[in-house]
């Protein structure tokens, strides 16, 4: 009898520990289904950035067997948040410059902020890159874009961002920008130098979230 007993006090607990289990399975997927409503009704549009400015200040190549590239780059971002019901939480945006996708500056972390309906936030870090190792086949792309006369560097920007709504925040989302940034002088001089570039034209960026 004693044995019959302790099997039905452990078949007891096991439909309790089932019971448990579904009912916290079912308030997760309660949960995810009212997350996933939110996000689908509100639907929040990417951020818009824009490069406003880029203003080189130092471009050097060095000579020899070994190419070493020094960049300082002072640029000027501006973001948007288009949304009309979604706030925007920058967590964590780090900038960096690079020529034909390769890193040429060390990146530079801008400080948390959070971006309310429509509001606009403006940055200009300065970017720095002593002494980077380049690639000589890009050391001759470089050089054949100055004689030309123009210069084409991407400023990005790489972070994570939340999304408000109300008193709701999301979990954390990867925030990649891309901008182009137009350098032009009014003649080449046939080697690379921060004489004579200037920043052509405010360029939208790309964004990937």
């Amino acid at each position: 009898m004693s044995k019959d007993c302790g099997n039905h006090a452990e078949d007891d607990l096991r439909r309790s520990c089932r019971r448990l289990l579904a009912l916290l399975l079912g308030l997760a997927l309660i949960v995810a289904i009212i997350a996933l409503i939110v996000y689908l009704v509100l639907r929040p549009t990417h951020p818009r950035f824009f490069l406003q400015d880029a203003s080189l200040r130092q471009l050097d190549l060095s000579n020899g067997s070994s190419n070493l590239l020094s960049t300082t780059l002072q640029v000027t971002v501006a973001s948007r948040n288009p949304n009309d019901r979604v706030g925007v939480y920058y967590d964590r945006l780090d900038v960096y410059a690079s020529y034909k996708y390769q890193q040429i500056t060390v990146a530079a972390s801008l400080p948390p902020v959070y971006q309310g309906h429509g509001d606009v936030d403006v940055w200009s870090p300065v970017l720095a890159g002593p002494n980077v190792p380049f690639a000589p086949y890009l050391a001759d792309a470089l050089n054949q874009d100055c004689q030309a006369g123009y210069l084409i560097l991407q400023v990005k920007i790489d972070g994570r961002v939340r999304w408000k709504v109300g008193s709701w925040i999301s979990g954390h989302y990867h925030l990649f920008v891309t901008c182009p940034a137009f350098l032009v002088t009014n003649g080449g001089n046939g080697a690379p130098g921060a004489s004579g570039f200037k920043f052509q034209t405010t360029t939208s960026c790309r964004v990937e979230v």
